[in-house]
Order: C-alpha cells, then structure tokens, then sequence
C-alpha cells in the first residue's frame, strides 16, 4: 500500500513522473523514473484563468466607479433641485416683503389724503363761519345806519 500512496503522491508534487513495482518472485523494488514535461494546454489554462480573474478585477473595478459617478450625479441633482426649492422660497418671502410695503405706503398715502381733507374742511368751514359772521356784521351796521 505505502508504494502505490508513493505512486500516486509523487506526480502531483514535483514534474517526476515515478512508479514503484515490485517483482513477485524477488524481493528487489524497482523505481522506473520518467521526465513529464509541463504542457502547454495547462499552461495556457493557468493564463486563461488569470486574465478571466483579471477581468473579473477590471469589470468590478468599472462597476464600482460607475455607482460613484451614479452617486455623484445624483448628489448634484438633489443639491440643484435644494437651491431652485431654497431660492424660491427667498422670491416668495420677497414678494411678501414688497406687498406688506406697497400696502402701508398706500395706507400712509390714505392717511395723508384724509388729514389733508380734514384740514381744508376745516379751513373752509373756519372761513364761511367768519364770512358769515362777517356778513351778520356788516348786515346789522346796514341796518343800524338805515334805522338811524
């Protein structure tokens, strides 16, 4: 049994190709030795496989820089689509700005309006009560030069 795990064991660690045989009428062991030389086919295989593993590498290399760019382009957009939302938000607060400032210039004009028109009421009225007065005055000297 050891020469057959002998046998079997040797081609697979060295490029010795080794087989042990034992003659049945003598007690002689011979070792017959042969060169296997590695063949091309396997060698091939080897590369293939690498550059299979390779371009694994390479693909997953690819992939992952396109999720960054994905990620990327994704980042900007929702940092656009954040400032076009912030910016109107400013001309909303804006606008309400200039229509709380349009109504109280047009209140203060209001009010304005209506004190001036107050004042030339009473101008006005002020001056008919002195014409009047001045009119019952001049009418009673009329009346007093007539009766005298």
């Amino acid at each position: 049994m050891a020469s057959l795990f002998l046998a079997t064991s040797v081609p697979k660690f060295s490029r010795f190709n080794a087989l042990f045989t034992r003659n049945p009428w003598s007690s002689r062991v011979f070792l017959h030795v042969r060169y296997i030389q590695a063949s091309s086919k396997q060698e091939a295989s080897g590369a293939c496989d690498k550059a299979a593993e390779a371009a694994k590498k390479g693909a997953n290399a690819a992939k992952g820089v396109g999720q960054d760019m994905k990620n990327e382009a994704a980042s900007v957009a929702e940092n656009a689509a954040q400032k076009t939302k912030d910016a109107a938000g400013k001309v909303s607060e804006t606008a309400q700005e200039i229509t709380e400032k349009a109504k109280q210039t047009v209140q203060d004009a209001w009010g304005s309006v209506k004190d001036t028109t107050q004042k030339i009421k009473d101008t006005v009225v002020g001056k008919a009560e002195e014409s009047k007065d001045s009119v019952k005055e001049t009418a009673n000297k009329i009346k007093r030069n007539v009766n005298t």
